[in-house]
């Protein structure tokens, strides 16, 4: 985008409201109350393993799919009508979810998430038709922010509602309802050079376009190693987010609380950490205008370690439950800082007429660690379950190990550079064109 493009008011807040709407699904169904469903169908000591498999299967489908979406939006007029569907089939099977026999609602679930990671890339890729380099940081974390708000929409809904089915029912409507602007007022500048999307050939083009860009990687400065610490650290941040509910009232049970006093303390914790995110994200996206992406994202990474260090050891060695709090503030804040750093430092890296393949591939591997982050946490708590250890015990064990991973995304990072790229020196092809070899 030129910096000079003016970018309707009502454009950006509709672009904002929409991270509000996708929040409510993830923070509410994703990581909240379809856990505490599925918990309360097959037990404390099943549901790891339970949801672990559920959450893998929706992403190994979205991994798989997610590069080829992105490139097909590429040739697409405009990527909006692909964000319309997703959403609205979403919002449809969210609303029947806990409404019939479990293994039905699992398979709703499955497809729901689906539908949404599939929606999130297609809402990423239409940042920088909201934004320009100079203020992308600040944009894209005051979705962060705003998107946060939708977190404490979703965790007050199990303070007044207790019927599960309605619950997953009201936040259909909602995500629909903060949707709609989005819909309506975000206008693309659309594709000059449409090509066929729904054929055989468009989707044999679009896989055989990211396999190109995959094996010339070096030709596009820092992305593969980008990609490879990405997903580490989105692995342990997203894993941590999808277990932390069931590890506090884990913690809160060993303390001899009963298990609904526990799901309160948990919402309670869920809701201090969102706060602190809201914050983290407004605040965050100024630092990356003023230091950019990939200082931010250091910093952050720093955080997420103590962070992960602190939990892991109030299972372990029994520290006071209070320390939650502590936890929730310090995950809040570096929540807000990974996302809003996050989604600036791909842009730097992806070629302007390719951005809808380029966050199929960043989506690809915010799945694929989708899929292993809930893996690993099952292999880590079996094992340590059957060596005679608490499911506590075993999910403190676990949070070690993605501790372990964020230290290693910390260095895969380290030298990739967050300067801008001169892309017509650089020699970039149409997304529809040749990519040259390295």
């Amino acid at each position: 985008m030129t910096p000079d493009r003016a970018v309707p008011r009502r454009a950006v807040a509709a672009w904002v409201l929409y991270d509000l709407a996708n929040t409510i699904f993830s923070m509410g169904v994703v990581s909240t109350y379809f856990a505490l469903y599925v918990r309360s169908q097959v037990g404390a000591a099943a549901v790891d393993s339970v949801m672990s498999r559920v959450n893998t299967v929706s992403m190994a489908v979205i991994l798989v799919v997610s590069p080829m979406l992105g490139a097909m939006t590429d040739r697409a007029r405009r990527r909006m009508p692909f964000l319309v569907w997703s959403t609205l089939l979403c919002c449809a099977l969210t609303a029947m979810i806990a409404r019939g026999p479990l293994a039905l609602s699992i398979a709703l679930f499955v497809v729901a998430n689906i539908l949404y990671q599939a929606g999130l890339q297609f809402y990423d890729a239409l940042l920088p038709d909201v934004s320009t380099e100079a203020n992308r940081g600040r944009i894209g974390g005051i979705g962060i922010g705003v998107g946060y708000l939708g977190s404490f929409m979703a965790i007050g809904l199990g303070y007044v509602i207790d019927d599960r089915a309605l619950v997953f029912t009201t936040i259909a409507v909602l995500f629909l309802l903060f949707a709609l602007p989005c819909f309506v007022f975000v206008t693309e500048r659309g594709n000059p050079d449409p090509q066929p999307v729904f054929s055989w050939r468009a989707i044999a083009d679009s896989t055989a376009q990211t396999i190109r860009t995959l094996r010339t990687g070096s030709a596009y400065p820092g992305l593969v190693r980008f990609l490879v610490g990405r997903v580490f650290y989105t692995d342990a941040v997203n894993t941590v987010i999808l277990y932390m509910l069931l590890y506090v009232v884990n913690v809160a049970v060993r303390t001899g609380l009963d298990a609904a006093t526990g799901e309160r303390m948990a919402l309670n914790v869920m809701a201090m950490a969102i706060g602190f995110a809201v914050v983290g994200g407004l605040v965050w996206g100024r630092i990356v205008d003023r230091v950019g992406p990939k200082r931010t994202l250091d910093v952050v990474l720093a955080l997420w370690m103590a962070t992960f260090g602190l939990a892991a050891a109030i299972g372990l060695v029994s520290l006071p439950v209070a320390m939650l709090y502590l936890v929730a503030i310090m995950a809040g804040v570096a929540m807000g800082g990974t996302w809003a750093a996050d989604r600036p430092y791909m842009l730097r890296l992806t070629p302007p007429d390719r951005v809808g393949e380029f966050y199929g591939l960043y989506g690809m591997v915010g799945r694929f660690s989708a899929i292993t982050g809930p893996l690993v946490w099952w292999l880590v708590t079996s094992l340590v379950q059957r060596a005679g250890g608490t499911p506590l015990v075993g999910q403190a064990v676990a949070i070690v190990t993605l501790l372990g991973m964020i230290v290693v995304s910390y260095w895969i990072l380290k030298p990739v550079d967050d300067e801008p790229r001169n892309w017509s020196e650089l020699g970039r092809q149409p997304a529809t064109g040749v990519v040259p070899s390295p």
